[in-house]
């Protein structure tokens, strides 16, 4: 099984990249399943077209029986979710989920899974995939606004600690020029210091908006597409799965001089 996990500040676009990636791996016959690992509880929307129920309210109606849901392409669909506004810890979803999709086998007969977690490695549930194992491969979702470069830094920082004691690895960066300041060129320098490289670069696209609000992945709504032979040939790269390694991050004043430099 190829486990992946999808990093990155939140609504950098993580979930518009795993939707329309699992559906590009789908489309070649792999059987996908996407888990969502953000208490939002949208990051299989577009794939299935609706709001599921997530682990974490079936679990406190006591009404378990599909946890899993089938979306575009028989891709295989969970969500975590997290505790009501304001109260709990949001972390909890996501080791709750886990837990559950071990327990019950889910994934057994699966030739992919991508992981949609939130980009705060700070609470121990959004880093349990990477000190539990439950991926293999991380990849950092990134625009070129410092924040987000930041976020990706601060995420590099887990991947290195749990990395030494697993098999946890860095896999590439997905630049995402959804921002106002599209600057590739400031992205692919920050993959490169902190040792690797970037494996993709989505456009920003209205096609991408008019999709969402459809609840539509794009290879769905316009598989013909140039936006949606971007996330076919991202799809590729990640099936490749080439330049692991474990990242040496940046300090945080590395991180400010390198986004200065773009004024």
């Amino acid at each position: 099984m190829k486990k992946i996990c999808i990093y990155g500040k939140g609504g950098i676009g993580k979930s518009t990249t795993v939707s329309n990636v699992a559906a590009a791996m789908a489309e070649k016959g792999l059987s996908v399943a996407v888990v969502g690992c953000d208490p939002k509880a949208d990051s299989t929307r577009s794939l299935t077209g609706k709001k599921i129920p997530t682990v974490l309210d079936s679990l406190r109606s006591g009404q378990t029986e599909c946890l899993a849901f089938q979306g575009y392409l028989d891709i295989l669909c969970i969500e975590a979710g997290g505790p009501e506004p304001g109260t709990g810890c949001a972390g909890r979803g996501i080791i709750a989920a886990i837990r559950e999709i071990r327990e019950r086998e889910l994934l057994n007969k699966i030739d992919a899974v991508i992981y949609d977690v939130l980009g705060d490695v700070v609470c121990g549930g959004f880093s349990m995939p990477l000190r539990e194992g439950v991926a293999d491969e991380i990849y950092l979702v990134t625009t070129a606004d410092f924040m987000s470069l930041y976020a990706a830094n601060n995420i590099c920082r887990g991947i290195r600690k749990y990395a030494q004691r697993g098999s946890i690895r860095l896999a590439g960066v997905i630049y995402n020029a959804r921002s106002s300041m599209d600057n590739p060129g400031l992205v692919e320098d920050f993959a490169h210091k902190i040792g690797t490289q970037v494996i993709g670069k989505l456009p920003m696209s209205e096609l991408i908006a008019k999709s969402e609000l459809a609840r539509q992945t794009v290879l769905e709504r316009y598989p013909k597409s140039e936006v949606s032979n971007c996330f076919r040939r991202l799809s590729d790269m990640i099936m490749k799965g080439k330049g692991r390694c474990i990242p040496t991050p940046l300090t945080d004043e590395e991180v400010e001089k390198l986004c200065r430099h773009q004024f």
